[in-house]
């Protein structure tokens, strides 16, 4: 029996499709360098194979939010330059000094923390300084920044840091025509300059993520950080398909069907019976649940191919296990549920899951657990199931 047909299910990762996004956000963003955004797995596709991917297809940066992921792209063997920024007191700076890791500084503390780590590790940490010209997360108010700036460049002009690049998010870019994202553009711009006039001299100043790489141009700068959008999901329904940006999803999520029954009418289906069937029919069972990633909140709502028809979960989802209605129809044990992927065999969408669930697509690929297989797929150089790394 082929191995992929025997898994129990499996998350098909498209290596090819991946290049030709990043390819494509390239083309959206010339003139700026494309950092690719492979936090939390890569969305849930893996991180290592797919910041791989994103370097052979021109990316020049990776992204990650931890330090702990960054760490793990420099022990798998991932050169070049890589940047994280989720940090908390007490992290493994010195360790990402060492791996010439780049990483974000938001305020004081985290700069006193740096350069200590930077003196123990007897060369300069690279720090990009963020600003929060809006979002409200992390960064450093206007309000702070020239304290920041000043103590950076006193770092900077001791040798224990150098200050390589100048960031922030957006808040709504998203949200085509949204006040606030001219608004931060003032504002980034204006703390650039500051930061310029101080004596700054950053190799990128960023703040574009994938919508804005897609929509907002004047956000370009020197470089974009596309995260779900090389993942070939639309970082907005309203924005558009991804087919209307040329992008392709990577992810197809299927499993095998472990079960078909033909039940009576009036039959309760799964916990709490919130599901009956109207008239005798059969049911299929498939070995999918909410441990795997698939959203409890989509019970009786999340969309199933099946045997070339589309159904609907009946009743809840489990945690290992959820049925489908398949009305008299008899698809083979073992045959492919498939819950989501590009669509090429009428399959339904991350993003019609994410409406199932009241969610957004990101949170479907990127809860997909590690009890799911990635298998990976390339034109030129098909992969069988990796260990879910």
């Amino acid at each position: 029996m082929n191995e992929t047909a025997s898994l129990r299910a499996r998350a098909e990762i498209d290596l090819a499709a991946l290049r030709a996004n990043v390819r494509v956000l390239r083309a959206r963003a010339a003139g700026a360098q494309l950092m690719a955004v492979v936090k939390s797995d890569a969305y849930g596709h893996g991180a290592e194979r797919c910041a791989r991917a994103a370097l052979e297809a021109g990316a020049t940066w990776l992204g990650t939010a931890t330090p702990h992921e960054a760490l793990a792209l420099r022990a798998a063997g991932l050169g070049g330059r890589v940047m994280c920024w989720l940090w908390t007191p007490g992290g493994p700076w010195r360790e990402a000094i060492e791996a010439d890791i780049d990483v974000s500084v938001s305020g004081m503390w985290a700069l006193d923390e740096v350069t200590a780590a930077a003196a123990q590790a007897g060369r300069p940490a690279r720090i990009q300084l963020k600003a929060d010209t809006g979002l409200g997360r992390n960064g450093c108010q206007p309000a702070d920044w020239a304290e920041l700036v000043g103590a950076a460049r006193t770092a900077e002009q001791a040798g224990t840091v150098r200050i390589t690049g100048l960031w922030s998010h957006f808040a709504c870019a998203d949200e085509p025509g949204h006040p606030s994202i001219t608004a931060q553009l003032v504002t980034f711009r204006d703390m650039v300059a500051y930061a310029e006039k101080a004596g700054v001299e950053p190799e990128v100043r960023h703040i574009a993520n994938s919508p804005a790489t897609l929509t907002v141009p004047e956000s370009h700068f020197d470089l974009v950080r596309t995260g779900i959008a090389m993942y070939g999901i639309s970082p907005s329904p309203e924005l558009g398909t991804p087919a209307d940006f040329g992008l392709r999803p990577v992810m197809t999520l299927a499993a095998s069907i472990a079960l078909v029954k033909r039940v009576p009418a009036g039959h309760g289906i799964s916990y709490g019976h919130h599901y009956t069937t109207s008239a005798e029919t059969t049911l299929g069972l498939v070995p999918l649940g909410y441990a795997d990633g698939v959203p409890r909140h989509a019970s009786g709502r999340g969309p199933v191919l099946v045997g070339g028809v589309r159904r609907t979960v009946a009743g809840r989802v489990a945690m290992d296990q959820f049925v489908v209605d398949l009305d008299g129809d008899e698809p083979a044990v073992g045959s492919d549920a498939v819950l989501f992927g590009p669509g090429d065999r009428g399959e339904p969408s991350a993003e019609d899951w994410a409406r199932a669930a009241d969610t957004i697509a990101y949170e479907i690929v990127t809860r997909i657990g590690g009890r799911v297989p990635r298998v990976y797929r390339d034109d030129e150089t098909p992969e069988g199931p990796s260990d879910g790394s």
